[in-house]
């Protein structure tokens, strides 16, 4: 199943069972379009991969790493379908990257690679904007990663059994395909990534892992409509303004 989390037509904020009729609740089933689409989830923290596909290391002149490369964005950089991610004002650079969204599903610590997969909830689709201009001069990327709007995600949480091990991540931008890989194609596995991030952080229920992009980067552009598509959780759309 794929559950979105959405606000009905009284402004109260529900979490129901998206299907092709619309998202259903309390046996009622509600249009998509006529209910405002929230971000799947309410996470502490999205923690990031960098270089997580050896293609998108090729197209930036960087090397492979030997662990993950850990990075953080806060809630306020979540945003949902259907929004329009305002973009840093006097930037010359920001970026799409498409990634898949691992959800977990309880309180973490210390997780061993065996058991990883027992505390993901499911997967989604996530958008990790990047403000190129100050992450290639600042070494935390706050600026470049952080900022209001940066992690565009949704727009359900599909159950892990939905998703393929070799699910393919696309994003279209203005209809054009842009990116387009698989899940098959990461340098570390979700369950080495849950691992790795556990042993120096606690993860809780809601939090999102999400995994790294692909090649195919590039920079976003006023009115841009834009596509993350992830095979078995669905589509995430939304537009961007500067």
């Amino acid at each position: 199943m794929r559950y979105a989390r959405f606000r009905d037509r009284a402004g109260t904020v529900r979490r129901g069972v998206r299907t092709d009729k619309g998202i259903e609740f309390g046996g009622e089933t509600y249009e998509v379009d006529e209910v405002n689409v929230l971000p799947p989830v309410e996470p502490t923290k999205i923690v990031c991969i960098g270089l997580n596909y050896a293609d998108h290391a090729e197209e930036t002149d960087s090397d492979v790493p030997d662990r993950p490369l850990l990075f953080l964005k806060p809630p306020n950089a979540l945003s949902g379908h259907g929004d329009t991610v305002t973009l840093p004002a006097g930037k010359e650079t920001v970026e799409w990257e498409a990634e898949l969204g691992v959800v977990i599903g309880e309180q973490c610590r210390n997780v061993s690679e065996a058991g990883a997969m027992d505390v993901v909830a499911g997967f989604t689709c996530v958008n990790d904007v990047s403000n190129r201009d100050d992450q290639r001069v600042e070494q935390n990327w706050v600026r470049g990663k952080a900022f209001d709007n940066a992690a565009p995600m949704g727009p359900v949480v599909a159950d892990p059994e939905d998703v393929p091990d070799d699910a393919r991540v696309s994003l279209r931008v203005n209809g054009e395909t842009k990116q387009d890989s698989s899940r098959a194609q990461l340098l570390f596995s979700v369950p080495e990534l849950i691992a790795e991030i556990t042993t120096y952080l606690t993860l809780e229920a809601g939090d999102v892992i999400s995994t790294g992009t692909p090649a195919g980067v590039g920079p976003l552009s006023d009115g841009d409509e834009v596509e993350v598509e992830i095979e078995g959780v669905g589509v995430l759309r939304h537009s961007v303004s500067r």
